[in-house]
């Protein structure tokens, strides 16, 4: 019988720090991950995939912001920004998938999900945006970029830049977890809750309305995880394992990690609060709710054993 598992990927999986963007670069990133998914596969495991959108989605508002700027086209809100860019992810990577999978004679179907979750319109992240999107730029820049009252740039001392930040609300719902359980236990590749899901709230009773948020990836795909009983979640970043003191001379890994410690390193201020600290959030929300492991690593190191940090109860 087999496993299953979520898997998810960050952003700059698919487009890596200093790369343009182009859709060719994304294609070969996107062939690499699908591939570092073969272990996986080959161990039995069933699997869901969820994916990051912070770089994607920010060059999608540069790309609507130039657009209305030069030619008057309407920009397009936050919300379907990102139901945008799950559309293109979701098709590089189903693609990319199709050609490892048949390239490794293994014949499976991969469907992508435009994914909706329920956030409360009322969350305190939006008076407290803290979600990282688009490029780095230097501090010059950033402090331009501001000047027009309207948006906020944070720097990220761990890799020496500054980001637009948007607010990012918790994930309440997942839409549609039933048919991506079955689907997936079917024996399916389900690619689902891109970029955290689309953001949504109910308006008035039984009235669904976007609204200018991006959801964290790793939150959400812990949250969807439990909801469709995975056996174990594995978040991908870009780095083998955790750290503590990142990016300094008394950094040190970490293979593992209790539930206690890692919230005692969480509280310390050990992780980013825009990169590696959402993602212990996330696997310690997934382990409490469901009691089974989660493993935070980069792709290459999936399937290996002692591969990345594994997060567990005691």
């Amino acid at each position: 019988m087999r496993k299953l598992a979520v898997v998810a990927f960050g952003g700059n999986a698919l487009l890596k720090a200093g790369q343009k963007g182009t859709i060719e670069e994304q294609e070969i990133n996107a062939l690499r991950a699908s591939e570092n998914l073969l272990k996986l596969i080959q161990n039995k495991y069933n699997l869901v995939l969820t994916h990051g959108n912070g770089p994607q989605v920010g060059n999608i508002l540069l790309a609507n912001s130039a657009g209305f700027k030069e030619h008057g086209i309407p920009e397009m809100p936050l919300d379907i920004s990102v139901a945008y860019s799950q559309g293109f992810i979701g098709y590089l990577l189903e693609q990319q998938l199709r050609n490892v999978l048949r390239n490794n004679d293994m014949e499976r179907d991969v469907i992508s999900i435009i994914t909706q979750v329920l956030v409360n319109k009322d969350d305190p992240a939006f008076n407290n945006p803290t979600k990282p999107v688009g490029p780095y730029y230097s501090a010059e820049e950033a402090q331009k970029f501001m000047a027009d009252g309207k948006t906020i740039y944070k720097e990220d001392k761990a890799r020496g830049g500054w980001r637009k930040v948007v607010a990012s609300p918790e994930p309440l719902v997942i839409f549609n977890m039933r048919s991506i359980e079955k689907i997936a236990n079917d024996g399916n590749i389900v690619i689902a809750v891109g970029g955290g899901g689309v953001p949504c709230y109910y308006k008035k009773e039984n009235t669904l309305q976007g609204i200018d948020a991006v959801i964290d990836k790793d939150l959400a795909s812990a949250l969807l995880a439990t909801q469709i009983h995975a056996s174990k979640l594995f978040i991908l970043t870009d780095v083998p394992k955790v750290c503590l003191d990142f990016n300094t001379p008394q950094e040190k890994t970490i293979d593992r990690m209790s539930i206690a410690q890692a919230k005692k390193y969480l509280a310390q201020g050990q992780f980013g609060a825009g990169s590696m600290a959402p993602k212990i959030q996330a696997a310690i929300n997934f382990v409490v709710r469901s009691g089974n492991d989660a493993i935070i690593t980069e792709s290459s190191k999936l399937g290996i054993d002692n591969g990345g940090t594994r997060i567990t109860i005691v």
